[in-house]
């Protein structure tokens, strides 16, 4: 699929796809009634623990490409068992990806914007985000 002009798109390791989430995406102070929550990287987890096994979704915000608290939080829920969708959004650049995954994000919601300048070429070119993990290598 090529870019969206006029919606986010959703990257996953095939490429860019459709938004394909049809439940709205709550406010952390709802995950006790919704099925998704938008969360921003500054948020109390353990507040999320008792939530956890019926979310099925979790985006995670980044406000501004240099803020990494993100990938934190994505390891700490993946850490905590949550098992569902993790979405990274915002800020997040195709140089990213690679370090999204491998922090526990399934999926990167990417704006029209960043779309634009950074087709679907240059986030397939880290969608094999296992391959650059030195540490596997320094195992290996």
């Amino acid at each position: 699929m090529g870019q969206a002009e006029d919606s986010v798109v959703i990257m996953r390791d095939d490429g860019f796809g459709p938004e394909d989430w049809t439940a709205p995406l709550a406010p952390m102070a709802r995950a006790g009634d919704a099925s998704g929550i938008d969360l921003d990287p500054g948020a109390d987890l353990a507040a999320l623990g008792p939530h956890l096994d019926r979310l099925g979704m979790i985006r995670v915000r980044f406000g501004s490409f240099a803020d990494g608290r993100g990938f934190t939080v994505a390891r700490r829920l993946r850490a905590m068992g949550y098992a569902g969708r993790l979405r990274a959004a915002g800020h997040v650049l195709a140089d990213q990806y690679a370090m999204a995954r491998r922090a526990g994000f399934d999926e990167v919601e990417v704006a029209p914007q960043i779309a634009a300048r950074q087709p679907e070429a240059q986030w397939l070119a880290r969608a094999d985000w296992r391959a650059g993990d030195y540490q596997s290598r320094l195992r290996g």
